[in-house]
């Protein structure tokens, strides 16, 4: 057995040749195991022994972990037979480090949709007429334009930002604070844009960075973080007032996220329906916000609203694996009664005498 041990580290530290001396003495070690029969113990699949250098024997290296080292392969980077079923997912885009994390996020965040925040959302459809929500979103959107203008202003777009300052007057006084758009109607034509610091920083060549899924925020990367924090911060802490009173920020961040549930309900229906529903809302985020920034860089006209097509999702189905065929069924087979064969004993007549 020592010797056996031996061969093998020698086998370990140099693959590429089987010495014939190790390979000599394992034969002749495992040959006196067996006992005192002239048979020689098979070696490396051969039953003679080993007279030259051998086939070189590769090794797999086991060096996941080290500093050095690649990652071990995905399922879908290991090549199978042709009659294998292969069941595999996406690989991770480079966007998503985090997709374990934000996967069991998701997962969550779903299972909270569906107990408390969709069905919340429905009473708050069903109570509400859809003009006094359209007015309460109104009001929440018309405290949002002194960001959009300076932000404008930051993206060297000074005519977007009149014409957002503008609108802000026009809907703050006629449009009694902002609860009914007359800025967007004849004869004034200035529609909402939507704009904020991620959309600055993605302007200006700043990358999205890693994506997230967060509780209360949803889908989102780190560019947007940023710029979503600078956008609902700045302007409450520049007015002060009723904007920083915790009853305002709280009814507003209720109702902005029950009229959002509420708008978005036919598209959270269609993203379910997907084979991969978190990778499918992860897809539409991404290309929904690039297609935002590329309209910024004249590449297209998303500032007016409803211009802006979305990135299409084809809807997909789980893969189907056949099932195999049921096994025919087969009588059982009865066996043979037993047949008692018997030699007829022939007992000799006894002589008399």
């Amino acid at each position: 057995m020592s010797v056996t041990l031996l061969a093998s580290a020698a086998l370990l530290a140099v693959p590429d040749v089987v010495p014939a001396d190790i390979a000599g003495a394992v034969q002749a070690q495992d040959a006196l195991t067996v006992g005192d029969t002239t048979e020689t113990v098979p070696i490396q699949g051969r039953s003679e022994p080993i007279d030259g250098p051998t086939t070189p024997v590769v090794l797999p290296r086991v060096n996941f972990g080290t500093a050095e080292s690649e990652p071990p392969p995905s399922l879908d980077q290991i090549e199978q037979e042709e009659t294998a079923i292969v069941v595999s997912g996406e690989r991770t885009p480079k966007v998503d480090p985090m997709q374990a994390v934000n996967e069991i996020s998701y997962e969550a965040v779903q299972a909270v949709d569906d107990a408390v925040i969709a069905p919340v959302a429905m009473v708050y459809q069903k109570a509400l007429p859809k003009p006094v929500r359209t007015g309460l979103r109104n009001v929440l959107r018309n405290l949002t334009e002194p960001i959009v203008a300076l932000n404008f202003l930051l993206q060297l777009k000074p005519g977007k930002a009149a014409e957002t300052v503008g609108r802000f007057a026009l809907n703050s006084t006629i449009g009694i604070g902002g609860l009914i758009d007359v800025a967007k109607a004849e004869p004034f034509n200035l529609p909402y844009r939507r704009n904020g610091f991620a959309y600055t920083m993605g302007y200006h060549g700043i990358g999205t960075g890693p994506y997230m899924f967060l509780p209360l925020v949803g889908p989102t990367t780190l560019r947007d973080v940023v710029g979503l924090t600078l956008d609902r911060f700045l302007l409450p802490f520049a007015v002060g007032g009723p904007l920083q009173h915790p009853a305002y920020v709280t009814s507003s961040f209720v109702i902005r996220s029950l009229d959002e549930r509420v708008e978005n309900d036919a598209l959270f229906k269609r993203i379910r329906e997907e084979s991969n529903p978190y990778a499918s809302y992860r897809e539409l985020y991404l290309k929904t916000r690039q297609a935002e920034i590329d309209a910024l860089k004249g590449k297209a006209d998303y500032q007016q609203e409803g211009t802006v097509m979305l990135p299409a999702l084809t809807p997909t189905t789980p893969p189907v694996i056949a099932k195999p065929a049921p096994a025919p069924d087969v009588a059982p087979v009865t066996p043979p009664a037993p047949v008692f064969i018997s030699d007829p004993v022939v007992q000799p007549l006894p002589v008399g005498r």
